[in-house]
C-alpha cells in the first residue's frame, strides 16, 4: 500500500442520474474554488455529460489530444467563471494497460493534479474495467449515491462490482437527497454490509441534503452557492469544501484520511 501524498484526487462514481451527478461535481468544484483552493474538475467519461454542456459542449480539446501532441495543454484545460479549471480526459475509451497514449496521458493528467490542491473526476471504467490513468486508482475512490431504497441496492452493487475490478481498497461515500441523520444510518448500514460482504472499508465524506435551490440554480447556468447562498445546499457544499483544507486531513494509504471518516466529516 503507497501512501498517497497531497494534492488528492477524488474520483466520483455515481448511481444517480447524470444531471444530479454533474451538478454535484460542478458545485463542489465551485465550493472549493469559493474556499480559496485551486480546484480541478476532470470529466472522464467518454459519453457527453451535462458537465460539458454546461461549459459550451463537447468541441473542446481533450487530455488525450495533449498526449497526441493534437493539440496544447492550454487548449485543454481551461478556467471557468466558477473560479475552477475544467478539463475533459478524451472522447474514446483509454485503457491504461495497451493504450500506445497511455503513459503520456497519466504523465500529464498528474502533473495537473500536481499544479490543484484538490482534483474532482468524474468517474468512469474503461472497456477493460480499469482507471484510465494509475492517478486516479491512487487517489479517493467516491461512491455518490442517495438515502432512496432503489439508490441504497444500486450503491452497493456498485461497490461490489468496483470492489470485484479495483481490488480490495477503501472506498467513501457521498449521499445526497437526505438530512444529515438519514445519511449516517444509511453510511452505516452500508459500511457494515460492505465490511462481511466485501472486505471493504467505508469512510463517510459527507450528505447534501434535498434542496429544490440546486435544480433551480442549474436551470440558470448558476451554481447554487451563486444564486442562493442562504439555502440548505450551499450550507452543506461549504462544508463538504471546507473538509478540504489541508490542515484537516491526515494522509493514509490511497490518500484517504485514517480516523475513519475519510474528509473528517
Amino acid at each position: 500500500m503507497l501512501e498517497r501524498p497531497t494534492p488528492r484526487v477524488f474520483t466520483f462514481f455515481s448511481v444517480l442520474p447524470d444531471d444530479e451527478k454533474g451538478a454535484m461535481l460542478i458545485n463542489l468544484a465551485a465550493s472549493l474554488a469559493a474556499s480559496d483552493h485551486n480546484a480541478l474538475l476532470v470529466d472522464a467519461c467518454m459519453t457527453p455529460s451535462i458537465i460539458l454542456s454546461r461549459f459550451g459542449g463537447v468541441a473542446v480539446a481533450t487530455l488525450l489530444d495533449v498526449a497526441r501532441q493534437e493539440r496544447r495543454l492550454d487548449e485543454a484545460v481551461r478556467m471557468v467563471p466558477e473560479g475552477f479549471a475544467l478539463a475533459r480526459l478524451s472522447r474514446k475509451n483509454v485503457s491504461a494497460a495497451t493504450h500506445p497514449q497511455a503513459s503520456r496521458l497519466a504523465q500529464i493528467f498528474d502533473g495537473l493534479t500536481e499544479e490543484s490542491d484538490v482534483t474532482l473526476v468524474n468517474g468512469e471504467l474503461s472497456e477493460d474495467d480499469v482507471l484510465p490513468v494509475p492517478g486516479m486508482e491512487m487517489g479517493e475512490i467516491v461512491v455518490h449515491m442517495s438515502t432512496n431504497p432503489s439508490s441504497i441496492k444500486a450503491a452497493y452493487v456498485l461497490l461490489k462490482s468496483l470492489s470485484d475490478k479495483l481490488g480490495r481498497r477503501p472506498f467513501s461515500l457521498l449521499v445526497s437527497g437526505g438530512s444529515d441523520e438519514e445519511a449516517q444510518v444509511v453510511f452505516a448500514n452500508m459500511a457494515q454490509a460492505a465490511n462481511r460482504y466485501l472486505a471493504a472499508q467505508l469512510h463517510f465524506m459527507g450528505a447534501i441534503p434535498a434542496d429544490e435551490h440546486i435544480r433551480r440554480a442549474s436551470g440558470q447556468g448558476r451554481t447554487v452557492l451563486e444564486a442562493f447562498p442562504l439555502a440548505g445546499a450551499t450550507i452543506a457544499f461549504k462544508r463538504l469544501a471546507d473538509q478540504f483544507s489541508l490542515s484537516n486531513l491526515t494522509k493514509g494509504t490511497y490518500g484517504m484520511a485514517t480516523d475513519g471518516a475519510s474528509l473528517g466529516v
